[in-house]
């Protein structure tokens, strides 16, 4: 039997490099730890660092936390962290009025970007779950 797997230790590891930022935590579905790294720099870079251990941990949450499908999270996620003033995330994820919108004005002028960070992972699920029902 296939395990199921939602995310990634390698991006994960790699969304860690700017991890200072919180990108890390968000793509793990952790906002509120993911707000106070971007505000505090990683808690001073010294939560950034020891994250460096917990990420197979907080990889294993998510894979039971979100829903596989069609809509793969680690695209997405890298999508959004590198080009998420210009929607491709959101065009990625089949909302392609919304990526044109982005497209148009940044992002919404950055707020529709932190508002992705905040809930990408449970939009993904949303999708992922409504296309597991018409499969059935």
């Amino acid at each position: 039997m296939k395990e199921k797997t939602t995310h990634e230790v390698v991006v994960g590891y790699f969304l860690w490099i700017f991890g200072f930022l919180g990108a890390h935590r968000f793509y793990y579905g952790r906002q509120i730890s993911g707000t106070i790294y971007f505000f505090t720099l990683g808690l001073f870079f010294i939560g950034w660092f020891i994250d460096l251990f917990l990420i197979p941990s907080m990889n294993r949450d998510a894979d039971f936390r979100f829903i596989e499908g069609p809509v793969d999270y680690n695209i997405a996620w890298l999508l959004l962290t590198f080009l998420g003033f210009f929607g491709i995330h959101r065009m990625y994820c089949g909302r392609w009025l919304t990526g044109i919108v982005y497209l148009c004005t940044l992002g919404l002028f950055g707020v529709g970007v932190i508002y992705d960070f905040w809930t990408l992972n449970s939009q993904i699920s949303l999708i992922n779950h409504v296309s597991e029902k018409q499969r059935i």
